[in-house]
């Protein structure tokens, strides 16, 4: 017997108003459970086989996207959790309603969907249930194995879910890595993909923009993809040292698996459908989450021109900071960050190496905060492990009572090595211990900016004060390798940014080391042929273009001094309340203008094309005026030798302004638009 389920629901969509319409039905084997989404393009259909087996596919109103994939576990000494189910219960649902994020892209959220509910159980009588929530952009689902007798202790040694996509397509991807997400993006076809780590985006040969992600990580290890054959991938948990994938007691509750469908590159980055897959705000009080700008003692470092420990090029000292705290005030900048401030930094790969409570002895803490507090300056705290998270974890608490009580609100923390007994960066004990931090750092008011991080899936709405991290290969790489390839920047906003904030740290102006006079080599990868491979005005633009609630001009100081394009970071906000992609293909360019008040800010950026982009500002309010600061390449600007040749000029804009921009190879155009 054929089973299709539809809901009838109110055709009510106020903003701010939800509605759920529950209908209750008992199956049996071989039954199909279907669901449409809120604006009937996307259907879904779970069914069941002769052998109990459950599966799940999708499509749109034109073509199939997933064909049958398969769900399920195997549990240690148990396979019971991959077939003989018969369907139990099942519910349908629909949710709309508007939410405010404390600080993000846009200041509201609509979360429309459709939810299908199966409750399961298998012939040894064993329950799991399955979660589908289906958006007008994709698709997100989950496992729940409720707590039953006879079951105390689960161990999954694999999870079945599989991505057996319809036909082959454009892939932007790179290899799965369980220990980091720091390489280039592969250009290639979905078929060639032997593994990734997700996010995996492709295009269709019809223009659909699909990408594979997962949302609400928590207590459960990070997913890469493994190919099956052909188009189709199976999820590859990261794995215990024991070769264990999945620990829980009694219950367990998997992250979201995400397929975001969208009809353009733009509407990829539009979308909302990770973050809505969280839960909502845990934290009562949030006015001290906040926004920040920054600088810091950290590119010196990367260049090999100051050093971490203590000695003659010690980066972070007094006096140093004192520069930096002036730097800030003088230029409206909020913050300031100092690595290399505390012991430790000299036993980098030894155990229990950072010491996260005593500074260097040139290092004057008490003396640093009293003047960056005269000074209306903030302090960012930094936290190195070196991947010793255990030894990281006893001295937590204390820490970040140490900035409490100093008024430091923020703190990056850094994994930059390998994690003792045999842990994987992305496996399940580093998600509980990354998530172990948020919570700490929110109990003592602290903003979490995390380097070597686990991937971004939508925590930001239930923490935060999960602000940033970095999880992609950033602006580092510029200073000690031949450096990020122009393309790079106009993938990651399709990439690695569906899952949330990038501080990838732009705002290199001295792109080709001219001013470095001599340095010391300190990394491998150093060939000699370090640069930044952009333009200066493709740097400005990154500062709209990747976003992040902390955004650092990361260049020395004594960079910007002189420079008249450093007045765009100066007037650049750190909120925004509305964003809207005005260009985009997938490693080609991106443009998207950004809204602060009366105000907009567009950052655009290429590959390592030269290329004329036409942008309509139909998005300002009609009948109001607008001065347009333009920061561009010009015609003497290139990025073999001449990359920091920039214009600076305005022009009169309304929403009748259709803006044609012209960047060079590697280049960008920042600008800014002020309300008349």
């Amino acid at each position: 017997m054929k089973f299709i389920l539809m809901s009838l629901f109110s055709s009510i969509k106020h903003l701010g108003l939800y509605i759920f319409f529950i209908a209750t039905v008992s199956c049996s084997v071989n039954e199909e459970l279907g669901l449409a989404s809120p604006d009937g393009n996307l259907s879904l259909q779970v069914s069941l086989n002769e052998k109990g087996e459950i599966y799940y596919q999708l499509k749109n109103s034109q073509t199939q996207l997933i064909n049958p994939s398969r769900l399920g576990f195997i549990l240690k000494d148990n396979d019971s959790f991959s077939h003989s189910f018969k369907v139990h219960k099942n519910e349908n649902s629909q949710k709309d309603e508007t939410w405010h994020p404390v600080w993000g892209e846009n200041e509201s959220i609509r979360d429309n969907y459709k939810q299908l509910s199966v409750k399961l159980e298998n012939a040894n009588g064993e329950k799991m249930n399955l979660y589908f929530k289906l958006y007008n952009d994709g698709l997100g689902f989950r496992y729940e194995i409720p707590k039953q007798k006879g079951l105390n202790e689960i161990l999954v040694m694999k999870e079945l879910t599989e991505f057996n996509f319809a036909n082959d397509a454009t892939a932007w991807s790179i290899p799965a890595n369980y220990e980091s997400y720091e390489m280039l993006y592969r250009t290639s076809s979905l078929s060639e993909v032997k593994d990734a780590n997700t996010p995996l985006t492709c295009r269709t040969e019809a223009g659909i923009h699909l990408s594979i992600h997962e949302a609400n990580l928590t207590d459960y290890p990070g997913m890469t993809l493994k190919q099956v054959e052909g188009n189709s991938f199976s999820c590859n948990l990261v794995p215990w040292p024991n070769g264990v994938k999945v620990k829980a007691n009694e219950t367990l509750i998997s992250p979201w698996r995400t397929i975001t469908v969208t009809q353009n590159a733009a509407q990829l980055v539009e979308s909302n459908l990770i973050v809505n897959l969280n839960d909502p705000n845990k934290l009562e009080e949030t006015s001290w989450i906040e926004p920040q700008k920054y600088v810091g003692i950290w590119w010196g470092m990367h260049l090999g021109v100051e050093t971490w420990t203590m000695g003659p090029k010690h980066g972070a000292t007094t006096e140093n900071m004192k520069k930096y705290i002036d730097f800030a005030a003088d230029n409206k900048i909020q913050a300031v960050l100092a690595e290399g401030w505390n012991t430790g930094w000299e036993n980098w790969g030894k155990a229990r190496a950072f010491d996260q409570v005593t500074p260097y002895a040139d290092f004057d803490f008490e003396k640093i905060v009293a003047y960056a507090d005269k000074k209306g300056v903030e302090l960012i705290g930094h936290h190195e492990t070196g991947g010793d998270i255990f030894f990281y974890e006893q001295q937590m608490e204390k820490a970040m009572k140490k900035l409490h009580n100093a008024g430091i609100r923020s703190l990056k923390t850094g994994y930059a090595g390998p994690i003792p007994q045999g842990h994987f960066h992305h496996g399940q004990r580093m998600v509980q211990h990354y998530r172990k931090v948020v919570e700490t750092a929110a109990k003592y008011k602290i903003m979490i900016n995390a380097h070597e991080p686990i991937k971004a899936t939508g925590i930001r709405r239930t923490y935060p004060n999960m602000m940033a991290r970095e999880g992609a290969r950033g602006m580092e790489w510029n200073g000690w390798s031949e450096g990020n390839p122009p393309e790079h920047h106009v993938m990651l906003p399709f990439t690695r940014c569906l899952g949330g904030p990038l501080d990838y740290t732009p705002g290199t102006f001295d792109i080709l080391y001219k001013n470095r006079k001599s340095y010391t080599k300190w990394n491998d990868n150093d060939k000699g042929n370090s640069r930044v491979n952009t333009t200066l005005a493709k740097q400005l633009a990154m500062w709209v273009c990747l976003y992040s609630p902390v955004q650092m001009a990361s260049d020395l100081i004594e960079n910007y001094q002189g420079q008249a394009a450093f007045q765009f970071f100066r007037n650049l906000p750190s909120k925004w309340e509305a964003s809207k992609v005005l260009a985009a293909e997938i490693g080609d360019y991106y443009a998207v203008a950004r809204k602060n008040g009366d105000n907009w800010y567009i950052g655009a950026m290429t590959d390592e094309k030269a290329r004329e982009l036409s942008l309509d500002l139909s998005f300002l309010e009609t009948g109001k005026q607008y001065k347009a600061i333009i920061y561009s390449d010009n015609d003497k600007t290139s990025l073999d030798q001449n990359p920091t040749a920039i214009s600076i000029k305005s022009t009169e804009v309304n929403s009748d302004t259709v803006l044609k921009i012209k960047m060079a190879a590697g280049g960008g155009q920042a600008i800014q638009i002020i309300c008349e």
